[in-house]
């Protein structure tokens, strides 16, 4: 198995962040570049669909959700990523008042690209997406 990780702090609150990113359904709040996300179901199992321009479409299913953790785990069912098995947790961690660190992390295997490719492409998009949260949040 491989994987990726990012790590990055965020001058805001854990709270206002996870507000964000502990949103299965709500991606669309901070995504750029993503035209629509669906959710079918509620929970855990949930699956939501999001859709990027070009029809690329990706299936997410959400694995696992400890608020007072502020941990969320998902994994990909389908989608055009060059990845298998792939498994992800997001954890946002207070760093004081007004600080937090976000731990993005995945395992997987690398299908038709190496090992190094698929990293790459993880981490450019957990890093793409704090981002568009940063910019949200304005910090």
């Amino acid at each position: 198995m491989a994987g990726a990780k990012v790590s990055q702090v965020i001058e805001a609150s854990a709270e206002k962040v996870w507000d964000l990113l502990g949103d299965f359904g709500g991606v669309m709040r901070f995504s750029a570049g993503m035209e629509s996300c669906t959710v079918e179901g509620e929970g855990l199992g949930a699956i939501r669909t999001l859709r990027m321009p070009g029809g690329i479409e990706l299936d997410e299913r959400l694995e696992a959700r400890d608020e007072s953790a502020r941990t969320l785990s998902y994994s990909i069912t389908r989608g055009p990523l060059p990845m298998k098995a792939y498994y992800a947790t997001i954890s946002v961690c207070e760093e004081g008042e007004n600080a937090c660190r976000v731990d993005w992390e995945s395992t997987y295997e690398p299908s038709g690209v190496s090992e190094e490719q698929a990293q790459e492409l993880a981490e450019g998009i957990y890093n793409g997406s704090l981002a568009a949260v940063k910019k949200t949040l304005g910090v």
